[in-house]
């Protein structure tokens, strides 16, 4: 039973018996409390009996044998591309090309269209909320061809400032000679929602191409690539309950067949002679070798569950969650917790960074995991956005559909035993 928008779901109905490793103790006896999922996210039964199913009952490589079990991973396979494609509103499965994860996925768009479209001069602009995945691709990108970053600026809290658009620190100035802007759907280390509809237009309309990196957005909220009007869109399918070693990348047809290859090999080939090649059509021009395939058809599942979950359902408890516990973790602030990003439900997914006192981030984590509970402490792949708001670290609470207030409870009930032991008034 699923409740309805703004309840708790993993209240009403109990998803958390969907997940095996939620009945797990920790070595010291404690219930699992499973907040990283801005990590990876846990799996739920059935995707480990899809993954199950493929290796004991039709494993077999695919677009090849004409045997049962072949065609039978063939069509699992493919099948699994047209529910990714439909999932996000793709135009056709075409537009799904696999990938090992949101990262290579980005690479693939930074060596295959960016080395053909990039030149001396042009400007690729990211924002300062960057994981170093679409961060650092660039940053080569620009010494190959000569290209040069730019960035959207964040305030202190971590913000785009996006509320100066019409100065003349705008962000039509910022994309003034741009050919790329590659955005973040949301921040994995604040949690912030970017305003992406609105960045893609404007983009557009200065001619710039669209990579908007969907990894931490994708798993917790509807996500329409064609209502964005994005050209490029990743994520990866662990974070959003599937297994790790599989993403995708979509793209507008019209700018992945006008692409060279990314990787060359078997199965992305029309024809081969000792002379030349001719290469496939899409997707599986940029799908080289032997593919991910019991990963790609558990993937599949998860986007089956996801579904039928509904992803209104799961951002409407998250949204409810994070109240929850905003309003906990206040209490807590007087004794000197801090909490970067967003406070508020609606501009923010899933993800609270925070500090304590002067209680390093590793050590908080540390305590929290004595009692069950699991964070993420330190950079989390932003090191220049931990430089721009002068911190070394934080930690990072993560919350997914299978949490509850349960969860947020055992959170914070760690962080006062942590108060507890540094002396914290």
């Amino acid at each position: 039973m699923i409740a309805a928008a703004g309840g708790d779901l993993a209240a009403e109905r109990d998803v958390r018996a969907d997940f095996p490793i939620l009945h797990e103790r920790t070595s010291r006896g404690k219930r699992l409390v499973y907040l990283d999922s801005a990590a990876t996210s846990q799996k739920p039964q059935v995707v480990i009996d899809a993954l199950d199913r493929y290796y004991r009952r039709y494993n077999a490589n695919i677009h090849r044998g004409v045997y049962e079990i072949a065609a039978r991973a063939t069509d699992a396979f493919e099948e699994a591309r047209a529910k990714v494609a439909h999932f996000l509103n793709a135009g056709e499965p075409a537009e799904i090309i696999w990938t090992r994860n949101a990262t290579e996925a980005i690479n693939l768009v930074a060596w295959s269209w960016g080395g053909a479209n990039l030149h001396a001069g042009d400007a690729i602009l990211v924002s300062e909320l960057e994981h170093h995945s679409n961060l650092v691709p660039w940053q080569l990108l620009a010494e190959r061809t000569g290209a040069r970053l730019r960035f959207i600026p964040v305030d202190d809290r971590g913000e785009l400032q996006l509320d100066t658009l019409d100065t003349l620190d705008t962000l039509d100035t910022l994309l003034e000679g741009c050919a790329l802007v590659a955005i973040a759907h949301v921040s994995n280390t604040l949690g912030t929602i970017l305003p992406v509809a609105e960045i893609v237009a404007r983009a557009h309309a200065v001619g710039a191409v669209v990579l908007v990196d969907g990894a931490q957005a994708a798993p917790h909220m509807p996500v329409d690539v064609r209502a964005l009007d994005a050209d490029f869109y990743v994520l990866s399918a662990h974070k959003m309950l599937g297994p790790t070693g599989i993403g995708m990348l979509y793209g507008k047809r019209a700018l992945l067949e006008s692409m060279p290859p990314f990787l060359s090999g078997g199965d992305m080939i029309r024809s081969v002679s000792y002379e030349r090649s001719t290469f496939n059509e899409l997707p599986w021009k940029f799908e080289a070798g032997t593919s991910n395939i019991a990963d790609a058809i558990a993937f599949g599942t998860a986007i089956d569950y996801l579904a039928a979950y509904g992803m209104e359902n799961v951002r409407a408890h998250e949204r409810a969650l994070l109240a929850y516990a905003f309003d906990r973790l206040a209490a807590l602030e007087k004794r000197g917790l801090v909490l970067y990003g967003p406070h508020d439900p609606d501009r923010c997914s899933g993800v609270i960074s925070m500090n304590f006192a002067d209680i390093h981030a590793h050590d908080l984590a540390s305590i929290l995991d004595t009692e069950g509970v699991c964070i993420r402490a330190g950079h989390h792949c932003t090191m220049p956005l931990m430089g721009r708001l002068d911190l070394a670290a934080t930690a990072r609470a993560s919350f997914y559909l299978y949490n509850d207030r349960s969860d947020v409870d055992s959170l914070v009930a760690g962080l006062e035993k942590a108060a507890a032991i540094f002396r914290l008034a």
